[in-house]
């Protein structure tokens, strides 16, 4: 596929949702609703899983260092803990991310279209379908996630200096928010890009996805404007909830062992901030997802592809050179008598995602 002039605009579709409001965005959140309560379910299992994994790790340690020896407790305490890590990085992460993707597949046809594909099928059974055959194996879309990634990082370090973006007195003297709103868009962005592919239902993602960075550029002021709503807003939603959520979680540690109930105090707050990071993760952040996405959506509807930025980026940045060698690297899928498009991965689709 040729790559789209500078000065063009490489994407032809309509929105039918402009608003990028908290209630809009709560309005498409309750619209696919089931995505939410799947991801809520997968992260409140895990957070009673931690729970559990509290009782074992600190009443097996303490149990293993009176009964045999404190080094045994200590090893016990380690081992538990990378046991953990290892869940999350290898099992739990990954299960998220593809919820995740579905979800922003479902969203992306509300936001252009007004509806969830034909009708004919349920949304996970749509997002499901519209993830595979866009990119047809999962390695394929990681790649492509650690890539824009990485170019919108580099987007960051080319802004002329967070103060000048945001146009707020003193700015420039508040480091710790000018990193987290920063955080905020880079957290966002990789699956704002990826809706931005699926509307645009090219046959070339890498060349969806390398435009889709170009626009982020072009657009970085009044997406990080709308990122300072969203960590005001990530910030006092979920002190509300850890705030709220510590009523069961104390009565839930008054019924664990006692080794346990010793450090009551902790564990409470501990288990309330997994319990608070569940709800936040199932409809707190999805909520700020959508509200950065159909703000996205609507800035580039009829705006072209700057040339200067295209120049910049691919100076600046190897993960957007990257991006352009896959574009042109990519062969489109061959289409399978059915009509769907067989599974073809794209140049270099075998690494996982860093």
């Amino acid at each position: 596929m040729p790559e789209p002039l500078a000065g063009s605009i490489p994407h032809d579709y309509r929105l039918t949702v402009r608003s990028s409001g908290v209630m809009a965005s709560i309005g498409l959140l309750l619209r696919s609703l089931p995505y939410a309560l799947m991801r809520f379910a997968v992260l409140m299992a895990f957070s009673v899983a931690c729970v559990i994994w509290l009782v074992i790790t600190i009443g097996g340690s303490v149990w293993s260092g009176t009964h045999v020896a404190g080094a045994v407790g200590v090893v016990w305490f380690v081992s538990c803990v990378g046991a953990a890590g290892w869940f999350w990085a290898a099992v739990l992460r990954y299960a998220l991310h593809l919820i995740e993707c579905g979800h922003v597949a479902v969203l992306t046809d509300l936001i252009t279209r007004g509806q969830v594909g034909n009708g004919t099928e349920s949304m996970f059974a749509y997002g499901k379908r519209a993830v595979a055959e866009r990119f047809g194996q999962v390695n394929a879309l990681f790649v492509l996630n650690r890539l824009v990634r990485g170019v919108v990082n580099s987007v960051h370090a080319t802004i002329e200096g967070i103060g000048h973006v945001l146009s707020v007195p003193g700015i420039d003297s508040l480091a710790k928010l000018a990193t987290a709103i920063l955080r905020a868009a880079t957290r966002y962005m990789d699956k704002v890009i990826f809706s931005y592919n699926l509307a645009t239902n090219s046959p070339n993602p890498w060349r969806g996805a390398q435009d889709g960075v170009v626009y982020y550029a072009q657009n970085a002021t009044p997406l990080l404007k709308q990122a300072v709503w969203i960590v005001v807003l990530d910030y006092a939603l979920g002190a509300v909830l850890w705030l709220v959520l510590l009523i069961p979680a104390a009565a839930l540690v008054a019924v664990l062992p006692a080794p346990v109930r010793e450090v009551g105090g902790v564990v409470t707050m501990l288990v309330a901030v997994l319990f608070a990071l569940a709800a936040r993760g199932a409809f707190l952040k999805p909520v700020f997802l959508i509200m950065i996405m159909t703000r996205f959506h609507a800035l580039i509807e009829h705006q072209p592809i700057n040339a200067e930025w295209v120049a910049r980026l691919d100076q600046v940045s190897s993960r957007f050179r990257e991006l352009g060698q896959k574009a042109a690297a990519f062969v489109a899928p061959s289409r399978t008598p059915s009509g769907g498009a067989a599974p073809a991965a794209a140049p270099g689709s075998s690494a996982p995602m860093a």
